[in-house]
């Protein structure tokens, strides 16, 4: 199954804006595929690749209840071939939300591990599970890595050629783990300026972000 590259830039039209002289595009990466879209599509492209070339016949991977990031895990294991387990925060309750349902729906093994634990002990969670069910390829919670940030950093590309190559002056994006803001922000390579929107509470996303970029380019955004 072929998933759709690049996604639609598409043009919002409003007299505000125009009054404004505004110029507004929406990425439409929900267009990628109707389980594997948007950024988690990105993050898991080179992931997937990976898996592969190291011969893995089984992704293990982690999130919350209600994480995207597990639906298309599950998702793009059943698409490419791989068998997949995901490691959900908090005890399991029944009956298991759409979220959960579409995962196992796609055969994903769906394992419950208390907060506690699971804020704690991931390392030592993906050591166990592949001990008991065999070795995993293993992609970290939000599957932000280096290898994620190759893939997001492709939005930049694809916005430049639909745009003839320019760069709009402000890039906006909501942001979990980090991942998605890294590789747009090595992507653009100071050329334009990105506004982060946290989708979780707390401030370690600058940390993170930094973190991602440092490991995959050697360099450090303080903006």
């Amino acid at each position: 199954m072929m998933l759709n590259q690049p996604s639609p830039l598409q043009l919002i039209e409003d007299e505000l804006l125009t009054q404004r002289g505004i110029r507004l595009f929406v990425k439409r990466d929900d267009l990628i595929h109707p389980q594997v879209s948007g950024n988690k599509w990105r993050k898991l492209k080179y992931n997937l690749q990976a898996a592969k070339q190291l011969q893995q016949k089984r992704l293990l991977t982690f999130g919350g209840a209600y994480s995207n990031h597990i639906a298309a895990t599950a998702a793009a294991g059943k698409i490419f071939g791989f068998e997949t387990i995901g490691v959900i925060r908090g005890e399991l309750v029944k009956p298991l939300n759409p979220t959960l349902s579409l995962a196992q729906h796609q055969g994903m093994q769906l394992v419950f591990v208390g907060r506690k634990a699971y804020r704690e002990e991931k390392t030592e969670l993906a050591a166990r599970i592949q001990s008991e069910l065999g070795k995993c390829y293993v992609i970290p919670e939000g599957g932000s890595n280096t290898l994620a940030v190759k893939g997001c950093a492709e939005i930049i590309t694809e916005i430049r050629q639909q745009l003839g190559g320019k760069l709009p002056d402000y890039i906006c994006v909501s942001c979990g783990t980090g991942g998605t803001a890294a590789g747009l922000l090595v992507g653009l390579a100071g050329i334009s300026v990105l506004k982060v929107y946290p989708a979780l509470k707390g401030d370690f996303l600058k940390d993170e972000i930094n973190s991602l970029i440092w490991q995959s380019t050697n360099k450090k955004y303080e903006n």
